[in-house]
C-alpha cells in the first residue's frame, strides 16, 4: 500500500509540473488584450465538468447545449448585442440545474430550458431583447466566479480549475462569503495556455456589473482576487487578461508595458537616437519657409570654416614666413662670405 500511494503522489508531482501551476509555460505571455471584444454572456447549466466532451457545444449526444449554440451562429446576424456562451456546471445552493440559463451583465437566470425551447428563447429574450414568453425569469445577486475545469478539452485547465474552485470555496467560507459569491465550473473560454482561467462576474467601483477575465491563476492569487476585486471591484493588473464589454484600450485601467528603464514601450514620445545620430536631418531634403520662402541653399554655396580653421591657417602662415626669413638670411650669409672671399684673392 505504501508503495501504491508514494508511485500516486509521483504521478500527481509530475502532473503538477507538466500541466498545473509549476509548468514552464506560466507567466511566458502577455496576457492584456487576450480577451475578443463582446457584451454579453450566457452560461448554460449542464451536466458536469468531468462528463463534457471536448467539444460539448457540438456533441451529438448532447443536444441542449449542441442546438443552443446552432441557434446563437444561425441567429448571429439577428443579434445586435455581441453575444458569448459558455457551458458551467449547476450550483446546488442555488437550485440551479440542467437548462438553466444565466445571463450578464443582466444578472437574470431563465430556468428550465429544453430542446423545444431554444428558438423561442433566441427569438424572445436575445433578438427581441424581450422576457422569455416560456420561461421563469428570476434576478441573479452577488458575485459569480467561473473557473474552466475542462479536462476533456485541455489537460491544463482539468489539473487547475479543480484546484482552484476548492481553494476559492474554501476562503469564501473562511471570510463568511458564502451566501454573496457562488463558484462553479465553466466549459473552454479560449487561452488554455494561460490556466488557470477564471471570470468574475461582480460589480465595480461604480456599482457596474463587468465580467472580468484572468489567467496564470494559482491558489496564491486566490484570496487577492477575493479581497480586491469581488469586495472592492478593483482588477488585478498582472494576471488580468481583459473585460466583457469595453476594449482594453478603451477601460483606461491597463498602464502601458515598460521597459526595465521605466520607459513607456508603447510611448510615442521621441526616444533618444544612438550617439552621433540625435538631431541630423535627411541629407538633401529641403524645408519650405512662410510665403514661399525657401531655406534651401545651392549645393555650390560656400560653406562657412569651421571654427578653429582660422587659428590654424593663421599658424601655418606665421610659419612659411618664418621660413622665408630664414632662407633670406642664409642666402645673405653665403653672399657675403662669397664676396670677402672674392676680394681677398684679388689683395694676393
Amino acid at each position: 500500500m505504501a508503495g501504491e500511494s508514494e508511485s500516486f503522489y509521483t504521478v500527481a508531482d509530475d502532473e503538477s509540473t507538466k500541466f498545473g501551476f509549476e509548468r514552464p509555460e506560466m507567466y511566458q505571455s502577455n496576457l492584456v488584450g487576450t480577451v475578443d471584444p463582446y457584451d454579453r454572456h450566457l452560461f448554460l447549466c449542464y451536466k458536469s465538468h468531468e462528463s463534457w466532451p471536448s467539444r460539448v457545444e457540438d456533441s451529438d449526444s448532447d443536444p441542449l447545449p449542441k442546438l443552443l449554440s446552432s441557434g446563437l451562429k444561425a441567429r448571429k446576424n439577428d443579434i445586435s448585442v455581441k453575444t458569448r456562451l459558455t457551458i458551467c456546471e449547476g450550483v446546488d445552493e442555488l437550485a440551479l440545474s440542467d437548462g438553466d440559463v444565466l445571463v450578464f451583465p443582466d444578472m437574470i437566470v431563465y430556468r428550465g430550458l429544453k430542446d423545444s425551447d431554444v428558438d423561442g428563447f433566441i427569438e424572445d429574450v436575445l433578438v427581441n431583447g424581450k422576457p422569455w414568453a416560456s420561461g421563469v425569469q428570476e434576478a441573479l445577486t452577488g458575485t459569480y466566479v467561473f473557473i474552466c475545469a475542462h479536462n476533456n478539452r485541455d489537460r491544463r485547465c482539468g489539473v487547475c480549475g479543480p484546484v482552484l474552485m476548492e481553494k476559492f470555496k474554501e476562503d469564501i467560507e473562511s471570510k463568511g462569503l458564502q451566501n454573496q459569491v457562488v463558484v462553479t465550473a465553466c466549459s473552454h473560454i479560449g487561452g488554455h495556455k494561460y490556466a488557470g482561467n477564471v471570470i468574475i462576474f461582480s460589480a465595480d467601483a461604480e456599482g457596474k456589473i463587468s465580467g472580468n477575465w484572468y489567467g496564470y491563476v494559482t491558489p496564491n492569487d486566490v484570496s487577492e482576487l477575493i479581497d480586491q476585486q469581488i469586495e472592492k471591484g478593483e482588477i488585478i493588473e498582472r494576471i488580468w487578461r481583459g473585460r466583457m464589454g469595453a476594449p482594453v484600450e478603451e477601460t483606461g485601467k491597463v498602464e502601458e508595458p515598460k521597459l526595465a528603464n521605466g520607459t513607456n514601450l508603447n510611448s510615442n514620445e521621441k526616444q533618444p537616437l544612438e550617439s552621433g545620430t540625435e538631431g541630423k536631418e535627411s541629407v538633401g531634403s529641403c524645408c519650405q519657409g512662410a510665403n514661399g520662402f525657401s531655406c534651401c541653399r545651392d549645393e555650390n554655396f560656400e560653406k562657412p570654416a569651421k571654427k578653429g580653421s582660422g587659428r590654424l591657417s593663421c599658424w601655418i602662415g606665421k610659419w612659411e614666413q618664418r621660413e622665408i626669413l630664414t632662407a633670406v638670411t642664409v642666402v645673405g650669409a653665403v653672399s657675403t662670405v662669397a664676396v670677402a672671399y672674392g676680394l681677398y684673392r684679388k689683395s694676393r
